[in-house]
């Protein structure tokens, strides 16, 4: 086995949907999978014997953050991210491309990768999200972008960073991680042809050098680009495919809606060949079925974890989740005051077994840290949970049926 090693055990006959195995030098990965974001090398709230008691499988961590913040050649003295987090499982980290985008467009324009969030604000000002310091350059562009790579502003002090293709394969290389991502550009759902024409060329490119210069002990993974433009998308496909990387990962703008996404792997899947698959940025419930599928094998986002900072949580179908409500509950609703049941009765995670709602309730609205913790593992135990009812289901045969189960409202 070279870095990773992927083997489809099984293929479901009505869909794309599939069953696999990622395995690496820290582990095996059960796809379809969701993978949990541990930006800073930590996922919000949890230390990694939480991880661990989860059933953690893999987590992914943010290679500009990380570079920054401790500092990936500190990282590396200390033994790399593995030892420095303490968790021993697969990890993924991202190229750092993708904050040409954030950093950038969606700054300026309150966009995100699907479309616009009218009203919603990127500064993350909801409960425990402060960001420091920077006030100064909130909402500002914070990129230069260039054929050698991309200038950026870091959002703490904003002292000035440069990012290409060697920069990228460096610094995850010094971070150690086991699945690196090849730098990209991720266009915005307001680049028009011609500039996601000439974004996407200049990420074939940087995918090149990408290759020429990471750590052979890295799976690395190039990145498929071309917004919502069937023939870019194709185009990528067929140059990314071309070249010798261990998987492929889905990037880019992802158009207006959810349709529009759908659309985007119906244009790019089937003309992939077998190797493993991610799409990046991507957890939202009816996102993960409509997307594994469409033949994807794993995900990530910071949704379940942010969400619970918020409020936020997961509520099974049989609990009363469904697509009216997102699969969730706030809990910091006033008529959780007094309720003394659990989060979500069907659920058998530890907060779920411990403590109810009206103490969920209590914890956020005096802000006790123990919140974070107690909500952060409900919500990602859910999500693991769900992953694992999705590839019983595959096994079993019966993947439309679980799907139209949690989907039917």
């Amino acid at each position: 086995m070279g870095a990773l090693n992927f083997e489809i055990l099984k293929r479901d006959e009505k869909t794309r949907a599939r069953l696999g195995l990622i395995t690496t030098r820290h582990g095996v990965i059960e796809t379809p999978y969701f993978v949990p974001v541990a930006t800073l090398g930590s996922l919000r709230a949890l230390d990694s014997a939480d991880m661990e008691a989860l059933g953690m499988q893999c987590s992914l961590c943010n290679t500009y953050h990380l570079h920054l913040r401790p500092g990936d050649e500190l990282v590396k003295r200390m033994g790399g991210l593995n030892r420095f987090m303490n968790f021993p499982k697969p990890l993924f980290s991202d190229s750092g491309g993708f904050q040409a985008f954030s950093l950038g467009f969606a700054r300026e324009h309150n966009i995100g990768k699907i479309g616009f969030f009218p009203g919603e604000k990127k500064d993350e000002k909801g409960r425990g999200e402060k960001k420091e310091p920077a006030a100064d350059i909130s909402g500002k562009n914070l990129t230069k972008i260039t054929d050698d790579g991309v200038e950026f502003k870091s959002i703490y002090d904003g002292s000035p960073h440069f990012f290409n293709a060697e920069k990228s394969m460096e610094i995850q290389s010094n971070l150690g991680t086991d699945i690196i991502m090849a730098f990209d550009e991720c266009t915005s759902p307001l680049s028009d042809y011609d500039y996601t024409r000439k974004s996407m060329h200049r990420t074939h490119e940087w995918a090149v050098r990408s290759l020429r210069s990471h750590d052979k002990d890295q799976a690395l993974y190039g990145i498929i680009q071309g917004g919502y433009f069937e023939d870019l998308r194709q185009e990528s496909v067929k140059f990314i495919s071309s070249l010798d990387f261990d998987g492929i990962a889905i990037g880019g703008s992802l158009g207006n809606c959810k349709a529009d996404m759908h659309r985007i792997l119906e244009w790019v899947v089937p003309i992939l060949d077998d190797r493993s698959r991610h799409l990046l940025g991507i957890g939202d419930v009816e996102d993960i079925f409509e997307c594994v599928e469409r033949g994807m094998d794993t995900f990530d986002c910071v949704s379940p974890t942010r969400n619970a900072r918020r409020g936020s949580l997961f509520l099974l179908p049989q609990s009363g989740g469904n697509m009216g409500n997102k699969f969730r509950i706030n809990v910091t609703a006033a008529k959780f005051k007094e309720d003394g049941s659990p989060i979500d009765p069907a659920c058998g995670c530890p907060t779920c077994r411990n403590y109810s709602r009206a103490y969920l309730r209590h914890l956020s609205s005096v802000g006790e840290l123990s919140y974070f913790r107690l909500a952060s593992i409900h919500n990602v135990h859910f999500m693991l949970r769900l992953m694992e009812a999705i590839r019983e289901s595959i096994k079993a045969g019966n993947f439309l049926e679980l799907k139209k189960q949690w989907l039917k409202n």
